[in-house]
């Protein structure tokens, strides 16, 4: 095979794996326009169509299925023949890809990176924040950071802390017009909205704990959605009570906007997990970040409401407050915090983990 004809059976395998030639041609780090001509070469050569493109979307044909199913084992075998010359190297190089949950990459990645990449120069990190778990095995990452109770069962899971809360909250104009819920089984007759963190995470229930009792309350409402910006946004409008990461509903919460319920109940706490596939040798430079991060977790920090000072995100805007200030003096919309922006809010530092909860173990 000729070197060309490999590069642009690499180039279709990007482009296929993304569903865009945008997002193929930066992973690859080549222009757009060099992608497609790579693409319409290797079209001409087997004289079939591999790919349908819109302006919207690009969608494999049936050739283009064929040959994608025989070209995931290659070329993930050329990866696993590089690792292994990479065994022989002093120090780990090359691409990592990761998938991360967006409060992970605030609160465990976002800290670690230039500490990582000053430890292990030679190795790029190629960083997708996504809510929804990806299927890393399909899509190629290396590895994963998303809350361990999400991890499938055939991946090796790695605790690396990052523990955070879930707080669950209403507007004071949803509560005004009807009970306050005294009691977790008093969600039942509320209108929750019902975040989902995967795909197949609508059904499940909100949990809380208090001393020894344990409740997982099934709750019903009028929308569901995978987006916690869109469902903070539903929450503050007053379409219903919401349970979201402490983290994200913290500075509302502050300012009055939202409302904490059943203080006597704590929901549920999780922490992040680093996991990736038990079916694939593991390569250098993924081994270089497990034992990085094994070390980094000694040192967690735990997301704790109404302690001293740590990052968040804002997840939603309520864009009626640059309408008017409280002494009715007109404020400019760059004086608000932006969706997403990176904002202090309270924190403690936890004790070092025990050595068991750092050993390795399956997802659940």
């Amino acid at each position: 095979m000729r070197g060309t004809q490999f590069a642009q059976l690499t180039a279709f395998v990007a482009v296929a794996e993304n569903r865009s030639f945008t997002k193929a041609a930066s992973h690859l780090g080549i222009k757009a326009p060099s992608l497609s001509h790579a693409i319409r070469s290797l079209e001409e050569q087997f004289g079939v169509r591999l790919l349908n493109r819109t302006t919207r979307s690009v969608a494999l044909t049936d050739a283009g299925e064929q040959l994608l199913g025989h070209l995931t084992p290659v070329l993930e075998s050329v990866d696993r023949a590089i690792d292994a010359v990479n065994e022989f190297r002093d120090k780990p190089t090359g691409t990592l890809r990761l998938t991360v949950h967006p409060v992970a990459a605030v609160t465990v990645i976002g800290p670690m990176v230039a500490r990582f990449s000053a430890e292990y120069p030679e190795i790029s990190l190629d960083i997708s924040v996504e809510v929804e778990r990806k299927d890393i095995v399909g899509e190629r990452f290396d590895a994963g950071i998303h809350p361990g109770g999400a991890i499938a069962q055939d991946m090796i899971a790695l605790p690396i802390g990052g523990q955070f809360r879930f707080s669950t909250v209403a507007s004071p104009d949803y509560l005004a017009r009807g009970s306050v819920p005294s009691v977790p089984d008093d969600l039942r007759e509320h209108n929750c909205i019902r975040y989902r963190g995967g795909p197949d995470s609508d059904g499940h229930p909100w949990k809380f704990c208090r001393a020894d009792q344990v409740l997982d309350v099934e709750v019903k409402g009028s929308l569901t959605v995978n987006d916690p910006g869109l469902a903070l946004r539903a929450a503050l409008d007053g379409m219903g009570i919401v349970q979201l990461p402490e983290m994200w509903i913290a500075p509302l919460v502050a300012e009055g906007r939202l409302v904490r319920l059943l203080d006597g109940w704590s929901p549920r706490r999780t922490e992040f997990s680093l996991f990736y596939s038990s079916r694939r040798h593991l390569p250098v430079k993924l081994r270089a970040l497990v034992d990085f991060l094994r070390k980094e977790s000694k040192d967690v920090v735990q997301v704790n409401e109404g302690r001293p000072l740590c990052l968040a995100v804002v997840a939603a805007v309520d864009r009626r407050r640059f309408e008017q200030s409280p002494g009715g003096e007109q404020r400019n919309a760059d004086d608000l915090l932006r969706t997403g922006e990176v904002i202090p809010i309270r924190r403690r530092a936890a004790p070092p983990p025990p050595d068991s909860a750092l050993a390795m173990a399956p997802g659940g």
